[in-house]
C-alpha cells in the first residue's frame, strides 16, 4: 500500500498522532494492540481504537493494566463485545468506549448501542468516537441521569470522581 492509498484509507485524526506498529500478513495490514499485545487486522475502526486508547495511556495517563479491548458481554440473551472498557480500582467497569470509522457518522443508534451495552456493565462514563468527534457523558445512577461533558476526563480526575462514589 503506497503512502497515498493508506492516508486515504486511514486518515488524519482529531486526536494527537501516535506510533503504530504495522505490518503486512498475506497481503493484510495489521497494528500491534498494546492491551490486547497481538497484531489484529488494521480496520478503519481499529484505526479509531489504536489513536483512542493510545492517547488515554500517552496524553490522559490511563493505565494500560486498567483498559481491555473487545470484552464480551451479554445483552439480553446476545453475545455483544465492547470495543474498550475501562475498569476501576475494584474491577468494576468504569467507563465504557464505542468506536466508529471516521466516515460513520455517530447518531443516536450509535448511543443506543453503548446504552445497551451499559445496561449490563453499569459503568460510570460512556465514550463514543469515530475519531474525528468524540462524545463522553457521566452516568449518575443515584438521580438517574446522565450529563455530556466538554472532554474526556483524565484517569486523575476519573479516579478522583470515583473514589467519592
Amino acid at each position: 500500500m503506497t503512502p497515498e492509498e493508506f492516508a486515504a484509507k486511514y486518515p488524519r485524526l482529531n486526536l494527537p498522532a501516535i506510533t503504530l506498529r504495522i505490518q503486512e500478513d498475506q497481503g493484510r495490514l495489521k497494528v500491534f494492540d498494546p492491551l490486547r499485545k497481538k497484531y489484529v487486522v488494521l480496520t478503519p475502526e481499529e484505526h479509531v481504537r489504536q489513536h483512542f486508547t493510545g492517547w488515554m495511556r500517552q496524553d490522559l495517563h490511563y493505565p494500560a493494566s486498567i483498559m481491555a479491548n473487545e470484552i464480551g458481554i451479554e445483552v439480553n440473551g446476545t453475545r455483544k463485545r465492547c470495543d474498550t472498557v475501562v475498569f476501576g480500582p475494584d474491577g468494576r467497569p468504569l467507563m465504557i468506549v464505542e468506536f466508529k470509522a471516521p466516515e460513520v457518522t455517530v447518531t443516536q443508534d450509535t448511543f443506543d448501542q453503548i446504552v445497551r451495552y451499559n445496561m449490563t456493565l453499569r459503568a460510570r462514563y460512556l465514550v463514543v468516537s469515530n475519531g474525528m468527534r468524540h462524545y463522553c457523558c457521566v452516568i449518575d445512577y443515584k438521580s438517574n441521569s446522565y450529563q455530556f461533558i466538554p472532554e474526556l476526563p483524565d484517569y486523575d480526575a476519573i479516579r478522583r470522581a470515583y473514589s467519592e462514589n
